[in-house]
């Protein structure tokens, strides 16, 4: 790939987690490989009292800590690499923003005013600073403006389309980066691969020959310090309506007319619109206690740090979705996700229907068992086709035996996510990126479970869930 234009990259919350953890080293890194221009500038907004040197001392040590290499963080955060600092954040910042913005483009010879601005802010702030980002002009320029908008888009419907409106009052669609990191990841975007480059696989896509459709996000973590946010999302905001649903709709999308970003994302989007309405006898909340995670006893969610006494939300959901289209009519998905989970796991789990005659019974062995395929999203990423071989010698048996392929086994060098992201926004690319249509259907669907949300059960820290949710499980728990 070429070396890009030379750009501004504006980091709302330039000193926050995100962007020292995140966002920092993805650009180092493609600085490193030659992928971002060497005249490009990144900087750094937040309300801290510090200055441009100081900065970069500050971000050389996040990069190093990183494992970020030396000598790239110090070529990054050398010249290039300026804080301005906001007050109030009212109109008075954003315009004296906008002027800083065209000395350092002046200043440096960026005389294409290519500019992306991301939003690694609390969502609250979304509105206030799109709006006062288009009081100030800072929504265009004479080359491009982009706009980074990090998930969650909204808390329910209302509010995805009150925050959509509020964006296209000053960005249009092509301009916005509604960023979900899970779509940066390699094995995720080898989903399109894996089924429309590979004729074996797309020809038995479908209900003739698939029986069930796993979705499991797993983590063996906690809410951690995240519990003041966590409390008020939950697993179905956190998690379901947006990770686990763009998996969904990547997996049973329709093959898209070409490989561009409104083709895949318009097939995605049809998909959310044929999902049955969810049935909430369908759907186990759960919420962890005590427990082990390994040899670890970890405390439930309610004696976490900073979880209201008695509350309500709910750490784990399974739930049963049907998708009312041809390819798939008749096929239940089930979705799972969880904290304190047994393990840290993302899966699709593809069961596919069994023989409809038990050949070798005769022979005395019984071969029920159908063939399941496991594509593995983290850790240990691969893909993993588990069926049936005759074991040696006699007497006569049968034995399931995994095909399987590790990236790791291949590939030495898997970008991080915010890498592959980042590089899209920079060069325009839309592809795995989430369009307004699509936040607004994935809230559609569940916007049941928000207005009024199935009975919490309980679950002990390193189990698979609640005893409720087996029912949503396609029974191959032992290959995880």
């Amino acid at each position: 790939m070429k070396e890009l234009e030379p750009s501004a990259f504006v980091i709302f919350g330039g000193t926050g987690d995100l962007a020292r953890r995140k966002l920092l080293p993805a650009l180092t890194r493609l600085s490193q490989k030659g992928l971002l221009s060497p005249r490009s500038l990144v900087v750094g907004v937040a309300h801290e009292d510090t200055d441009d040197e100081a900065y970069r001392k500050s971000a050389i040590n996040a990069l190093l800590e990183a494992g970020v290499d030396p000598d790239a963080a110090q070529r990054l955060c050398g010249e290039r690499l300026f804080y301005h600092r906001f007050t109030n954040d009212g109109p008075e910042d954003f315009n004296a923003l906008a002027a800083r913005l065209s000395a350092l483009e002046q200043q440096y010879g960026l005389g294409s005013q290519n500019r992306a601005i991301y939003l690694a802010l609390p969502p609250l702030a979304f509105p206030a600073t799109i709006q006062r980002l288009g009081e100030a002009g800072l929504n265009r320029s004479a080359g491009y403006t982009r706009l980074v908008i990090e998930k969650p888009f909204g808390r329910d419907l209302e509010s995805a389309r009150e925050l959509n409106q509020q964006v296209h009052r000053h960005f249009n669609e092509r301009q916005i980066y509604r960023i979900d990191h899970y779509l940066g990841k390699d094995t995720v975007q080898n989903l399109l691969v894996f089924r429309f480059a590979n004729s074996i696989f797309e020809s038995v896509w479908n209900r003739d020959r698939v029986e069930s459709v796993q979705i499991t996000v797993a983590e063996a973590l906690g809410v951690g310090t995240r519990a003041n946010y966590y409390d008020r999302s939950g697993a179905i905001r956190d998690m379901v309506q947006n990770h686990l649903t763009q998996l969904l709709t990547l997996f049973a999308m329709e093959v898209p007319a070409a490989f561009r970003a409104e083709a895949i994302r318009s097939e995605k989007t049809k998909v959310l619109q044929s999902i049955a309405p969810i049935d909430c006898a369908n759907v186990v909340r759960g919420q962890y206690t005590q427990g082990a995670i390994g040899a670890e006893q970890v405390p439930g969610y309610l004696d976490e740090r900073g979880v209201p006494a008695g509350s309500q939300t709910e750490t784990f959901v399974a739930m049963k979705l049907e998708i009312d289209t041809w390819r798939w009519q008749g096929v239940p998905f089930y979705l799972r996700t969880g904290k304190r989970m047994a393990r840290r796991l993302s899966q699709i789990a593809v069961r596919f229907r069994a023989v409809p005659v038990s050949l070798f019974r005769s022979a005395g062995t019984v071969c029920d068992s159908p063939d399941v395929l496991l594509i593995t999203l983290q850790p240990d990423e691969g893909f993993s086709l588990h069926f049936d071989v005759k074991v040696p010698g006699s007497p006569f048996r049968l034995r399931r035996i995994p095909l399987s392929f590790k990236y790791h086994e291949l590939f030495s060098d898997m970008p991080e996510a915010y890498e592959t992201l980042l590089l899209d926004v920079l060069s325009g690319d839309q592809t795995l990126f989430v369009h307004s249509e699509e936040v607004e259907e994935s809230w559609r669907v569940y916007q049941p479970l928000l207005v009024n949300p199935p009975p919490i059960r309980t679950y002990p820290a390193g189990s698979w869930g609640p005893k409720e949710s087996e029912a949503f499980t396609i029974g191959e728990q032992e290959l995880w």
